[in-house]
């Protein structure tokens, strides 16, 4: 098969399975017509919750990190219902790579509460208070599991990111994407992670456009490192940057 021929089945097969996620999404007309979540509002039977604008990202930057040979691993940091992750391990199974994993960190028990006296932009954020964002780690396997992606080079980091990603076994990442809305949660993946991104990959933050706090700590996080890639805008919430520099 040629080279193309190849390309146009991966094509294919991300198309499939991008729809698939998104599909359960616009069930959802309340959802539909906002295009994703805004406020308190998230979809009863959807994987995913970040809309297409920042599914068609993802696979830009990981498509992208492939084609340039970019190493390293690729990790989400806050997967809800895994929909994110779970199209992470899809493009790696459809261009079948066996040598990257795919990391998959969440508490599955929530947001944590906020801890002011250390993180004090998080005062106030509620989102601890809502059961339907914390989901059980099994019920995130078998979501993988649906898929025919649940294997060996899903792994997984069960915990508050204050207590896993420092510590977390990861040598090189190819592609960083955080969804931990808070300041706290935002800043503990940047400092923890930033600095195994491979010169090339890529770093995506969901919730800069849609929570003050982590838009705070993303600036906050640049300042200190003199960071000065352009920040690119993915929709009213996501950005992303290609690290430049190590």
């Amino acid at each position: 098969m040629s080279d193309a021929a190849e390309e146009r089945l991966v094509d294919l097969y991300l198309d499939l399975l991008k729809r698939s996620l998104l599909d359960v999404i616009y069930d959802d007309h309340e959802l539909a017509a906002a295009g994703t979540r805004r406020g308190p509002h998230w979809p009863a039977r959807a994987y995913t919750m970040i809309g297409p604008q920042r599914l068609d990202n993802l696979e830009f930057c990981a498509r992208d990190a492939l084609r340039r040979g970019v190493p390293g691993d690729f990790i989400e940091t806050g997967v809800w219902r895994g929909g994110a992750a779970i199209f992470m391990r899809g493009i790696l199974r459809a261009y079948g790579i066996s040598d990257r994993d795919v990391w998959v960190a969440d508490s599955f028990a929530g947001v944590p509460p906020p801890d002011v006296a250390r993180y004090p932009a998080d005062a106030g954020d509620s989102l601890h208070t809502f059961p339907a964002l914390a989901v059980p780690l099994a019920e995130v396997r078998r979501a993988f599991d649906g898929y025919g992606l649940l294997d060996e080079r899903v792994r997984f980091l069960e915990g508050w990111f204050r207590d896993t990603l420092p510590a977390a076994p990861i040598d090189r990442l190819a592609l960083l994407r955080l969804d931990g809305d808070l300041y706290e949660s935002t800043m503990i993946a940047l400092v923890s992670l930033y600095p195994k991104v491979s010169v090339g990959g890529y770093c995506i933050v969901d919730d800069y456009g849609a929570v003050p706090s982590c838009a705070q700590a993303v600036e906050d996080f640049r300042d200190r490192y003199a960071i000065r890639e352009p920040l690119r805008t993915v929709d009213w919430a996501a950005v992303y940057w290609m690290k430049e520099a190590g």
